[in-house]
């Protein structure tokens, strides 16, 4: 395959895992007019935030068991289909109910998608350049953050929250239509095991780490994300306008840092994922203690972002390895681990807020259960090696 023939089909992932990114983060930007315009409270919208993130789980671990005996291709227009349908009967809802249920068909489509499409990308290019394509995939998360979610709340303001998600349908017929016209039809896995057996192989000791790595590191930084917020304006004493450019600047990192973490799992996923990992308890150590400091804590914000995204391409591409046989089930579900560690992460940081421990507490939570994910991910490291050894 042509190099020019693999980016544009990177390119066509990109866009539909900037939908999906799209649909999962801008619905925090715009929850006071959905709420307002569904007739619930503030605190019932925001189970639109969790709900998705839950749902995450059995769409994974259901829908990519179905699907992966497929062409990844036509896999992917099948998840598609569930995103673009959520999108436009959340854009269509007339009550909370059905809002919800649009958010939860979205949410289906998320694990399988980013699933399968790291495995398709990986196959795209030559195995020296694999993570950096799975990190092309996730690209259009990142945009999603940097550029959609201002964007989205911007056009929410002005035009109703019900135009963002006709919006995002549209993102996602364009991306259908460019996997259609862009993605080449390759084969499953020919080394699939049985669906049994990969629900076995989720459970093999370095698959397992990098699972419980995955949802640690990414509870700890998206615990802390959550609150940002409040930090910023109380502790760091920024204004509300200021908040909204304070958040793109950690879109940015996390754009740089896709990029970055790609190219050095390319080198190595496990050197790189063991250096992100501990430097990541440190950025947030930091950041919990330069909090008052306005040109400090901006500056360790896009730092935040760098390094917590930088940590996927490797974590993706270790799962992957390690779950030879099993590679699709296993790239799903590592997806799904990031969507439960946000959550725990998010709980335990409010609960240490709510104790009274203040608005810095949740950099100390994170650092906490990163410190953890650190010392998995060493000991499997460690493990693996001494096997070599053998």
């Amino acid at each position: 395959m042509s190099r020019r023939t693999a980016s544009l089909a990177l390119l066509a992932l990109s866009i539909g895992g900037f939908g999906i990114g799209l649909t999962e983060f801008v619905i925090a930007g715009l929850l006071t007019e959905v709420a307002d315009d569904l007739g619930v409270s503030i605190s019932v919208a925001g189970h639109l935030v969790g709900g998705y993130a839950l749902a995450v789980v059995p769409g994974a671990l259901v829908l990519t068991p179905l699907l992966m005996k497929r062409p990844p291709k036509q896999a992917l227009l099948v998840l598609l289909a569930f995103f673009i349908a959520g999108s436009l009967l959340s854009a269509w809802s007339p009550n909370y109910e059905i809002m919800f249920a649009g958010r939860v068909f979205a949410a289906l489509a998320h694990g399988g998608y980013f699933g399968i499409g790291a495995v398709l990308a990986a196959s795209l290019v030559p195995r020296q350049r694999q993570a950096s394509a799975v990190a092309a995939l996730f690209a259009g998360l990142t945009i999603a953050n940097v550029l959609g979610v201002p964007a989205g709340s911007l056009i929410g303001q002005q035009f109703g929250w019900r135009t963002v998600f006709w919006v995002i349908s549209v993102v996602g017929v364009v991306a259908f239509a460019g996997l259609v016209a862009l993605v080449p039809r390759t084969e499953p896995e020919k080394d699939q095991l049985p669906v049994g057996q990969q629900f076995r192989a989720l459970a093999r000791p370095q698959v397992l780490a990098s699972l419980l790595t995955t949802a640690l590191v990414f509870g700890g930084m998206f615990g802390v994300f959550t609150y940002i917020e409040p930090l910023l304006r109380e502790v760091s004493g920024f204004s509300a306008a200021t908040v909204p450019w304070l958040l793109v600047l950690f879109g940015a990192g996390l754009f740089l840092g896709n990029i970055v973490g790609g190219k050095a799992a390319d080198r190595n996923a496990d050197n790189a994922v063991l250096i992100l990992s501990l430097l990541l308890p440190v950025v947030l150590l930091v950041l919990g203690a330069v909090a008052a400091m306005p040109v400090a804590t901006g500056i360790m914000l896009f730092l935040l972002g760098l390094v917590g995204f930088a940590t996927v391409p490797g974590l993706q591409a270790r799962v992957m390895r390690h779950a030879h046989g099993a590679a699709t089930l296993a790239s799903a579900t590592n997806i799904a681990a990031f969507n439960l560690g946000n959550t725990v992460g998010v709980s335990i940081a409010g609960a240490a807020i709510a104790a009274g421990f203040g608005l810095r507490s949740p950099t100390l939570t994170g650092a906490a259960l990163t410190v953890v994910g650190l010392i998995l991910i060493f000991i499997a490291r460690a493990a693996a090696l001494r096997r070599v050894e053998a």
